[in-house]
């Protein structure tokens, strides 16, 4: 009989070693990695009867690893190790599917009792519609920020990380609904200033009135509505950061004194004669083309290359498409909690319409749609029933529905004519297609409506 196959994901490769040799003399046979990523690839070519992972790996997160093995063999049992403070972590990964865990440092005889264990368990089940589940990675002081594994958000997560530590002010270009504020927010926390005031501030919302005293201040009666003293955005964030959100949209003459004090580190109070020194880092956002803004007379150059010390682009969604359902897990159990839903992962026809369309709307447009199919989910998972029908781009149904998978498209097509009361041409205009194609739709695929 061949030895028991075991992979062992730990990075500190002294400990790793030690337990390779352990395996090694009890009779096993065991495949040491150091990393998340060659877990992966050692795990699609390979199989193994157990899995021993560390909890903090140093490309990612044990929880994100464990589910993404749980997607792919549920069967394979695997084990947590962990150290005495991350304990929680190691029970959280229990309830995603972990077996067991272990703390460090592990006691021979313990490992040899769980691993025995974990061998002679029943195998898990594997289900007829695997389940996707995925925990938002979270950083200190940073709740509900997710790390995604795609290359796009790999790079944009190493420029967060290499400009945080410094005092650069920085420009977040990206689409709407990408998540330019909680990019700003990772890099406040990230940064010297972590322990001090980060304020966001809507630049669309405030006019050319009301733009100096929200963001310097104003004392009373410098205007007729100034009956106190106010202290404005920059006062309050003094020592910690302002993230300006749609820097575009700022007022052209508020752009000459949000100018001074970046320059000079002053503002000047509304109705004052006095200047105050402020040390704030500004972090601004847009999602248009501040450089042909600043060609049509909208914006200020002088400001735009004073904002643009460090350039951040954010991805769209549709360049990241290998973390739709990372993102959509985390937007499932934040809808779960605040409806008071259990739904615990997506179908697979679910996942292939998530995972296929455009989301114009980026990260937003997700959110609402998670949360849209978690008010209406009645079952233990999300199935396209639940999902809106979504406005397809030029071309017909789209990669949404994979042609290899037929079942998918038709049960898209009988969800968009239920949705749509039995109305065909309402039905057709729901998926992007003209009525013609509908039908001959209907027709190929048998559907009696």
């Amino acid at each position: 009989m061949p030895p028991v196959k075991i992979l062992i994901i730990e990075d500190d490769i002294t400990f790793g070693t030690i337990l390779r040799k352990w395996f090694e003399k009890n009779g096993y046979s065991p495949h040491l990695v150091t990393r998340a990523a060659d877990a992966r690839a050692v795990f699609e070519k390979e199989s193994f009867q157990l899995v021993l992972s560390d909890l903090r790996l140093p490309d990612g997160d044990g929880i994100m690893l464990l589910a993404w093995i749980k997607e792919q063999r549920p069967e394979t049992p695997v084990i947590m190790m962990t150290g005495y403070a991350e304990v929680q972590g190691a029970v959280n990964a229990m309830k995603l599917g972990a077996l067991d865990y272990l703390e460090k440092p592990i006691n021979p005889a313990l490992l040899e009792e769980k691993i025995n264990a974990a061998l002679a368990a029943p195998p898990a089940p594997r289900p007829a519609e695997p389940v996707k589940e995925y925990k938002a990675q979270e950083k200190e002081g940073v709740s509900g920020i997710v790390y995604g594994e795609s290359p796009a958000s790999l790079r944009m997560h190493e420029h967060i990380s290499l400009v945080a530590p410094t005092n650069l002010t920085v420009l977040i270009c990206g689409e709407s609904g990408t998540g330019k504020e909680y990019a700003a927010r990772l890099i406040h926390e990230g940064s010297p200033r972590r322990g001090e005031r980060f304020i966001a501030v809507d630049c669309g919302s405030l006019s050319a009135e009301l733009a100096p005293s929200e963001l310097f201040g104003h004392v009373k009666g410098s205007f007729t509505s100034a009956v106190n003293d106010k202290t404005g955005v920059f006062e309050e964030a003094d020592g910690g950061t302002v993230f300006l959100d749609e820097i575009g949209n700022l007022p052209y003459e508020v752009q000459v004194q949000l100018l001074r004090a970046l320059q000079e580190k002053t503002i000047r109070r509304v109705g004052s004669a006095t200047d105050k020194k402020v040390d704030v880092r500004i972090i601004a956002a847009t999602n248009e083309n501040l450089s042909a803004a600043v060609g049509r007379g909208r914006f200020r150059e002088d400001l735009y290359y004073r904002l643009n010390e460090f350039t951040l682009t954010m991805p769209s969604l549709r360049e990241r498409k290998e973390d739709i359902m990372v993102f959509a897990g985390h937007f499932l159990a934040e809808a779960n909690r605040e409806l008071g839903k259990d739904i615990r992962g997506f179908s697979r026809q679910a996942a292939a319409i998530l995972t296929g369309h455009h989301w114009s709307g980026n990260l937003r447009e997700l959110r609402n749609s998670i949360r849209r199919a978690v008010l209406f989910a009645d079952g233990s998972e999300i199935t396209p029933e639940n999902l809106p029908v979504f406005e397809q781009p030029e071309g017909g149904l789209p990669d949404a529905v994979d042609p290899l998978k037929p079942q998918d498209e038709r049960d898209r097509i009988i969800a968009a004519i239920k949705r749509a009361g039995g109305n065909k041409s309402k039905a057709a205009k729901m998926l992007g297609v003209d009525r013609k194609t509908l039908y001959n739709k209907i027709h190929q695929y048998d559907i009696d409506l």
